[in-house]
């Protein structure tokens, strides 16, 4: 015979309301019991109620004690994996500062390399605040990559010193 549904609310008769938390509290220590037993999982109940003068710990106060302290444990070691939306964005905050810096970094050595180039070329120097001084001699004494040996182009004649700026033009592109 199947069981009729019950409504979920609190029970106002106290005495029902006691016969009902004695029943359900065995019936949740029986499933605990039942899920450690064939699934092998530590687990323990701890019930508070104004109907006992005692705490219920299941299985007992000791493995209580023991799956809590496993609990700290593993939480502890596992938190990196516990993801909440505060530390989720927390770490994708840090993420995006990191990369802004980088950016910033990279388009101000961008910016500096420019600069020499263009010194190098019109043989004068834009006005530069006093603390980019520091870092135009960094940018100036950087190893310019992009620049092409002229002693390892191919030997090529050429007609005249536009055929050798194309050249360039096309390697730098």
């Amino acid at each position: 015979m199947a069981r009729r549904m019950l409504k979920l609310a609190y029970i106002s008769d106290e005495a029902t309301r006691k016969a009902t938390y004695m029943k359900r509290k065995k019936d949740i220590l029986k499933k605990m019991d039942e899920l450690t037993t064939l699934c092998g999982v530590f687990a323990c109940v701890i019930i508070f109620s104004p109907f006992d003068s005692q705490v219920d710990v299941w299985p007992n106060l000791e493995g209580a004690k023991q799956v809590i302290e496993r609990y700290k444990n593993t939480h502890m070691i596992e938190e990196s994996k516990n993801v909440n939306r505060e530390s989720f964005l927390t770490k994708m905050i840090a993420k995006g500062q990191d990369r802004l810096k980088k950016m910033r970094q990279d388009n101000r050595e961008k910016e500096l390399t420019e600069v020499v180039f263009k010194y190098m070329r019109d043989k004068t120097l834009p006005n530069i605040p006093f603390g980019d001084t520091n870092d135009l001699n960094k940018a100036a004494d950087m190893p310019f990559e992009g620049l092409i040996d002229l002693n390892e182009l191919p030997y090529m004649p050429f007609e005249d010193a536009n055929d050798l700026n194309k050249l360039i033009e096309k390697n730098f592109e």
